[in-house]
C-alpha cells in the first residue's frame, strides 16, 4: 500500500513540473514544492475528490466522464490555495489544461512503468 502510494506521489510530482515547464501560468519553485503538492494533491484526492464526484454525478454522467476533468482541475487549484506561493495557477483554465496533461502523463507511466514493475 505504501509503496504505491509512493510511487503516486513520485509519478504526480513528475506530472506536475513537467506540466510546470509546459504553460507559463502554472509555476513550481522548486522541485520540493512539486513532490509537497503531489503529497497535499493526493490526500485531496483521498478526502474531497469522492466528495465532488457524488455532487457533479449528474454532470459527469450527462459528460460521459468529462466533467472528471473539471473536478480534477479543482483539486488542482485547491492545493495551490494551500501550498500557498510555491505553487501559482493563474486561471481555472490553465488548471483545466493542466489537468488533462497530468491524467494522460499519469496514464502514460501507469502503461509504461508501473504495470510492468508490477509484474
Amino acid at each position: 500500500m505504501w509503496k504505491r502510494w509512493v510511487i503516486s506521489i513520485v509519478v504526480n510530482a513528475l506530472s506536475l513540473m513537467i506540466v510546470s515547464t509546459i504553460f507559463e501560468d502554472f509555476y513550481l519553485s522548486s522541485v520540493s514544492a512539486a513532490v509537497i503538492a503531489a503529497i497535499v494533491l493526493s490526500i485531496i484526492n483521498i478526502i474531497i475528490k469522492p466528495i465532488l464526484i457524488l455532487f457533479t454525478l449528474p454532470a459527469t454522467i450527462l459528460t460521459l466522464g468529462l466533467f472528471l476533468f473539471v473536478i480534477n482541475a479543482i483539486t488542482l487549484m485547491i492545493t495551490q490555495g494551500i501550498i500557498g506561493d510555491a505553487f501559482i495557477i493563474d486561471g481555472f483554465s490553465t488548471a483545466l489544461f493542466a489537468a488533462i496533461i497530468m491524467a494522460l502523463l499519469n496514464l502514460i507511466a501507469q502503461k509504461a512503468f508501473i504495470e510492468p514493475m508490477q509484474r
